[in-house]
């Protein structure tokens, strides 16, 4: 995917007015709009200016696109960095695929995940807001209250110009929440239109990458150490779970690659999840007299060759 730089493509500064913008539009549709002009590639450079004013002409979308920096060159290779979006609040004013089907990838990785196409308003009700946010595993597990800050687009009406500002809510998170899963927060949305009532606000819960657990569904995975004894002769050992952790039996003979499943110790719910386990052997390192005499007297004395088949 190709990085598009969509103030370039405008000819606008990154600190440009809503209506520099729109004039710069202006000027552009009027050179390369198919119906009229004579220049080359005209379809394709109108496409691209469309994209350009799609984004920038939009507050919301226009203050995400600025959260990438401005240190990307046009053309270059590119990914948005995970988690780019999060924590931005805004009014969930996705797309059609068939407004999708104009635009470049480029767009499409970075707003099409914008929320779901946001809610008909009813009777003066404010429209809702969406926000990503990231919480700790430990969070889902046991459940938590957290201040979460977001970052609002906003436009100051007198020069047009866009900042973003914060607002910090007290949040419940309800113990077992999972990847995906919404957490409404009544009221918090756009201010209804006279007396009607506020929008809400939805946050789409993600969960942080974990160095030891990774979380499918409800369940709990992780890579499980052993020593070669505890491997072979079997052994109970205590397992570290997010919060405390559990006794599981390694059955005599396990190897490397070994699959265990404790149900009902993965994330909680109803049912909860399973942790799973994969067992990996560990051998204990050669680094002393005494332990290589040990493997030494394994090699004598046993009579194992891990390349011979049966």
């Amino acid at each position: 995917m190709e990085f598009r730089d969509y103030y370039q493509i405008l000819g606008v500064p990154r600190d440009a007015t809503a209506d520099a913008i729109k004039r710069a539009f202006r000027k552009l549709a009027r050179k390369y709009h198919p119906d009229v002009s004579k220049e080359p590639d005209a379809e394709q450079h109108m496409k691209e200016v469309n994209e350009a004013y799609a984004v920038l002409s939009d507050p919301e979308k226009r203050a995400a696109y600025d959260q990438l920096g401005p240190g990307h060159r046009p053309g270059e290779e590119f990914r948005p960095p995970p988690g780019w979006d999060a924590g931005f609040e805004f009014s969930g004013g996705g797309f059609s695929p068939h407004e999708a089907a104009d635009f470049s990838d480029f767009f499409t990785e970075l707003f099409g995940h914008m929320g779901a196409r946001p809610r008909r308003a009813a009777h003066g009700r404010g429209q809702d807001h969406y926000a990503k946010i990231y919480l700790d595993l430990q969070d889902a597990f046991t459940g938590a209250t957290r201040d979460i800050t977001l970052r609002v687009p906003t436009v100051d009406k007198q020069t047009g110009r866009l900042s973003m500002v914060q607002r910090t809510l007290r949040v419940t998170i309800p113990r077992g929440v999972r990847e995906g899963q919404l957490i409404r927060l009544a009221g918090q949305g756009y201010p209804g239109a006279g007396s009607g009532a506020a929008g809400d606000l939805l946050l789409e819960v993600h969960l942080k990458p974990d160095e030891r657990y990774r979380v499918e569904g409800r369940d709990l995975s992780m890579t499980l150490p052993v020593a070669p004894w505890e491997a072979a002769l079997g052994a109970v050992i205590a397992v570290p779970l997010p919060v405390g952790e559990v006794k599981v039996r390694i059955p005599a003979g396990a190897q490397s690659g070994t699959e265990l499943r404790v149900r009902g110790r993965g994330l909680p719910g109803d049912p909860p999840g399973d942790l799973l386990l994969h067992v990996r052997v560990v051998l204990p390192p050669a680094d002393t007299p005494r332990a290589r005499e040990l493997y030494a007297t394994m090699a004598r004395e046993l009579a194992f060759d891990p390349r011979r088949r049966n």
